[in-house]
């Protein structure tokens, strides 16, 4: 190796790429040798080194011809454990799908990356079945977050492979997916971009869903420019079609109800100087109670969480037969609940969800952006976890608090870095916008990044 790769963005290593600086091979050698010498071995469930290797000899081919699939040529991505990847059972993070019938062919969104020429380096962990806002995987083990200096912290979930392979400078970047919050947590906690889009915006053929109703993707990365530009290539698109925005004049919204309540001191303190940093560079920010969102939570524990319903008919079968003896037995149990929702419940939950996301469009207007904490507290110990149940539970809610709402109005969000809290661990601060305002979300996430981070 002739250059240090490491702690490259996707802009700075394809600039290396595109000026022949910098071959794919080696970089994809690179990637696969520190993946290889990795002490932490929970990362990945699956590694291609063949075909990372075709195709990063595919791609050195176009590079030297002159003639890049796009600027994205070249340049290696993981995989959440629910892409299907041709050739191999797409496991979802549990020991019951391994003997699953091989993928006949990629996902639509793997295709759509491999026809920008990113080299796919294989899957990563997450919790299983994407059941939990933490991470932790009894089978596979639970990735470290590598931000921790004192004890072994949870990576969040339940992209945590997916949050811990950018943290750890494996690889630049890694697509996720989020029902309740599942790229957002883990970026927030590992120190992380996290985009996740409004659902829909990707292709979801080939991706093992949880909860249709909720299920989105988007990409877990260095930078907002490099999740602008990955975006891109997962719609297809030939090079990306997003401006940085401008923050003088933005105006955004603080919500004063729920995503406050019981936040450590640490994550408070950083949001709030991040959200100083953005007013004295123009924005205009104002704080307002949302009604809206105490709504949701007084609907799920009346009716059930959509979630929940969805995730006991996806999984009947294998919840009432042998399957579930062989799977993480508190999947099992919070799976299992969703028997006690009629549809009734799922119903009148479904018709509160459009009312609602109607409702907020009057409280927000189409061009504010929302912004709060992405998670109330810092990646906690992940020990203590793994034997208490009831200390699992509710972390657990508390994990998925704030970003669950986003999900439930169908919002767009993105978790950037904004400061240190408790432990030297990292906070993210969420910015969020209405349902199909993405492009108007990353040009305004490309404009606040170096204001709002603290590195």
């Amino acid at each position: 190796m002739t250059q240090d790769l490491g702690g490259k963005s996707i802009a700075r290593l394809s600039v290396l790429l595109q000026s022949g600086a910098l071959d794919p091979r080696e970089l994809t050698g690179w990637t696969l040798e520190r993946i290889g010498g990795h002490e932490d071995r929970a990362i990945f469930t699956r590694v291609v080194p063949e075909r990372a290797m075709r195709e990063a000899d595919a791609s050195a081919r176009r590079l030297a011809a002159g003639r890049p699939l796009s600027l994205l040529d070249g340049i290696p991505v993981a995989w959440k454990d629910l892409f299907a990847l041709s050739g191999l059972p797409t496991t979802a993070g549990s020991v019951v799908l391994k003997d699953a019938p091989a993928a006949e062919g990629d996902a639509a969104v793997v295709t759509a990356l491999g026809h920008a020429g990113m080299i796919s380096v294989g899957r990563v962990n997450m919790s299983e079945f994407a059941f939990s806002g933490l991470g932790i995987n009894p089978h596979y083990g639970t990735p470290r977050n590598p931000c921790a200096t004192d004890v072994d912290r949870l990576p969040g979930g339940s992209s945590s492979g997916s949050g811990v392979v950018v943290a750890a400078d494996l690889v630049p970047v890694s697509i996720g997916t989020d029902t309740g919050g599942s790229i957002r947590i883990p970026a927030a906690f590992n120190g992380i971009v996290g985009y996740k889009a409004t659902r829909g915006r990707y292709s979801m053929r080939g991706v093992f869903p949880l909860a249709k109703s909720l299920d989105s993707l988007g990409p877990l990365c260095r930078t907002v420019q490099d999740a602008v530009w990955v975006d891109a290539a997962m719609r297809g698109l030939p090079a990306p079609e997003i401006r940085r925005g401008n923050i003088e004049g933005l105006s955004i919204v603080v919500p004063t109800t729920i995503v406050f309540d019981d936040a450590e001191d640490g994550v408070v303190t950083a949001f709030e100087a991040a959200i100083v940093r953005l007013q004295r560079a123009g924005a205009h920010v104002r704080r307002q109670p949302f009604p809206t969102f105490e709504r949701i939570f007084e609907a799920m524990s009346k009716h059930g969480p959509l979630v929940t319903a969805e995730a006991y008919a996806l999984h009947r079968e294998r919840l009432d037969g042998p399957q579930a003896a062989g799977m993480d037995q508190r999947v099992v149990a919070r799976a299992r609940l969703g028997q006690k929702i009629s549809l009734s419940d799922y119903i009148a939950t479904s018709e509160l969800r459009a009312a609602l996301i109607d409702e907020i469009a009057f409280s927000v207007g189409p061009n504010e952006i929302i912004a709060f904490p992405t998670v109330a507290h810092v990646a906690p110990p992940t020990a203590p976890l793994l034997t208490d149940d009831a200390l699992f539970v509710e972390t657990n809610a508390k994990t998925l608090r704030n970003t669950l709402i986003g999900n439930f109005l169908d919002w767009c969000g993105v978790s950037i870095p904004c400061g240190i809290g408790d432990a030297g661990m990292p906070v993210g601060l969420l910015l969020s916008a209405q349902p199909h305002h993405d492009a108007h979300l990353l040009s305004v996430a490309l404009a606040a990044e170096a204001i709002v981070r603290a590195d």
